[in-house]
């Protein structure tokens, strides 16, 4: 299993963030991550990539136990986080090579330039991020992620805020990272989900509701769209 997580909890005071959540998924697949704000997607992605410990349960990538000093297995995992961290100041291509010295990427000049073309960066990796506009620097952050060719991608609302176009990039270029890794995918946009997820995990309050395949739900809920489900398990 790529993802495994088994009864898993985070509290903040007295409030449950996460209350219990289990779940498996394959290898090779595109899982959408859904539920409404404040649902915990984001919790559990933190914890997934060893960012936040859990208060307890368990959480395993690629058969491993996720923890916070677990570089061997950090290595094997990309995540672009819903707020981009970048640095501004940086050239593309210098932000790159930054953080394939980070990672420690062999190859790295070969590297670096298979990911600008992956991203479509061609044009834009002599320009510094902070010219770069909102896809673009998104573009920018799924490269971050990739440099170190990881198993695992964890992608938290990596098209929000951007228009049609570039959603329509960004998501192609996410169809075609799912055909070679595992791909855990937040969004808040149901066309996405339809257009390329292979699982759908909804959680809402901290707690899993609903976890099929697509063709699961097509055949459970033939006459639902994937909004109408969304809405029906965190009303």
């Amino acid at each position: 299993m790529a993802i495994q997580v088994a009864q898993l909890t985070k509290t903040y005071g007295t409030q449950k963030a996460l209350d219990g959540i289990s779940f498996e998924t394959q290898s090779h697949k595109i899982i959408g991550f859904l539920g409404p704000n404040g649902a915990g997607k984001s919790t559990c992605m933190k914890i997934l990539t060893g960012i936040l410990p859990a208060t307890s349960g368990t959480a395993k990538l690629l058969g491993t136990a996720v923890s916070q000093d677990n570089l061997a297995l950090k290595r094997r995992v990309g995540y672009l986080p819903e707020h981009n961290p970048l640095y501004q100041d940086m050239y593309v291509l210098e932000a790159l090579a930054f953080e394939a010295d980070l990672q420690q990427v062999p190859h790295k000049k070969e590297r670096i330039a298979e990911v600008i073309k992956i991203t479509g960066l061609s044009l834009e990796q002599h320009k510094k991020i902070q010219q770069l506009s909102k896809g673009y620097k998104q573009r920018v952050g799924l490269a971050l992620a990739i440099i170190h060719n990881p198993e695992v991608l964890i992608l938290d609302e990596p098209t929000t805020g951007l228009d049609p176009n570039q959603i329509i990039e960004i998501r192609t270029l996410i169809q075609n990272l799912g055909k070679e890794k595992t791909v855990l995918l937040s969004t808040h946009i149901m066309q996405e989900v339809e257009a390329i997820c292979d699982e759908v995990i909804i959680i809402n309050r901290g707690q899993l509701k609903l976890h099929k395949t697509k063709a699961e739900l097509q055949q459970e809920f033939p006459n639902k769209s994937m909004e109408d489900i969304f809405v029906q398990f965190t009303q």
